[in-house]
């Protein structure tokens, strides 16, 4: 019974790629303002390899890692959740999602308010908690809804959840997915529910996201046709809007996302469980906070000692990411970033696999171990 554990930390970049620079983001490493805090633990990530991987050397390589590791270029124009995820799925994003420095044109803003029957607060490119905080109050007092944006293709609507209930916030997002095609798709419609009171407000965990339809199929869609199973663990089934899944497991964060990922190890299934890991991203990334996200990573490695103890004989584990986010960078955007790459497996044999040209390289892998036929630009790495 072959099975895949795919994971991916996301944003865990590796080191700027040679065209960060185009992207506002050179000279940025989200693994190494981690290191920097001086409180980075991660043994078992070590132990299989992570710090053998050009541009990881500052971790401290081993001598004999247990995994074959590398890193990942991503040929795909973009750096957003999206794009990353639909590439180490297979799809190569050639043309980017579009973005809205200025606020979103005033006749999508127009017609999203005649849909919903509410008026709109901010339109801008906004940090989500500083969001809040500044047009909280007038939202509370108007019910007008307050849409932002960040540097990735993304239309964010945030609502207190004593305003607007999570199901009403839900339809909006829906409308405005709809309403969002053509040259203004953009890659995710993302509900951003807060609760609290008089400036004091803080989101919840019920945040939805609404992505694009992926143009065309992915390994998960191969995988799904060829009878395998495809448990989709944290917002996966919503980075490929349901397309190629059997099972969706949502999560509220890395702890629901381990336990859930480890739940499914002690199952039985052929095929693929594709886990995303969000809070290294949404809740230190995007806020700068280097020593949570060290923490986050510390919590994760202790995690992963015990899930490598339980692999069966015809396991195989891929760790990935999908972008960078570095906490020590002067934005809290996402950031143009190399990725790590481990697999580890009774059958991989310990090497370094350099640097790949592209995330596509892991939906070959996936593919090829599971006797899969699916066309894809990448490699077998197997």
């Amino acid at each position: 019974m072959k099975r895949v554990f795919l994971i991916v930390l996301d944003s865990v970049g590796a080191g700027a790629m040679p065209d960060a620079a185009l992207f506002g983001d050179e000279g940025a490493h989200t693994l190494k303002s981690c290191y920097q805090t001086g409180k980075l633990h991660i043994p078992t990530l070590k132990r299989l390899g992570l710090g053998n991987i050009t541009g990881l050397e500052f971790l401290g390589g081993e001598q004999s890692p247990l995994a074959a590791y590398g890193r990942m270029l991503e040929r795909s124009n973009g750096k957003d959740t999206t794009t990353g995820h639909w590439e180490i799925a297979g799809l190569i994003s050639d043309t980017p999602m579009p973005t809205y420095p200025n606020g979103f044109p005033q006749d999508i803003i127009a017609q999203f308010e005649k849909l919903t029957g509410r008026g709109v607060l901010c339109n801008k490119p906004y940090s989500g908690t500083e969001v809040i905080r500044d047009y909280g109050d007038e939202h509370v007092k108007t019910g007008n809804l307050i849409v932002y944006t960040s540097a990735d293709s993304v239309f964010q609507i945030a609502a207190h959840e004593d305003i607007v209930p999570i199901g009403t916030l839900y339809d909006y997002c829906r409308m405005a997915r709809k309403l969002l095609c053509g040259e203004h798709a953009v890659g995710r419609v993302i509900a951003r529910p807060f609760v609290g009171q008089n400036g004091a407000y803080t989101r919840t965990a019920n945040r939805h996201d609404f992505s694009l339809q992926p143009p065309k199929d992915t390994m998960l869609d191969a995988l799904k046709a060829a009878g395998k199973a495809v448990i989709a663990i944290g917002k996966i089934t919503d980075i490929f809007a349901g397309h190629g899944v059997t099972e969706t497991i949502l999560t509220h964060g890395n702890d629901e996302g381990m336990r859930a990922t480890l739940d499914a190890e002690n199952r039985d299934f052929e095929g693929l469980c594709f886990t995303n890991l969000v809070d290294f991203d949404m809740i230190y990334g995007h806020r700068n906070n280097a020593v949570g996200y060290t923490e986050a990573l510390n919590a994760f490695d202790r995690w992963l000692g015990g899930f490598l103890q339980q692999l069966q004989a015809e396991d195989l584990l891929i760790i990935t990411a999908d972008h960078g986010c570095d906490p020590g960078d002067v934005s809290t955007d996402h950031t143009r970033e190399y990725v790590p790459l481990l697999l580890y497996g009774n059958g991989i044999k310990p090497r370094d696999m350099g640097t790949r040209t592209t995330f596509a390289d892991v939906a070959a892998t996936v593919c090829a171990y599971l006797n899969v036929q699916f066309k894809i630009e990448g490699v077998n790495l197997l």
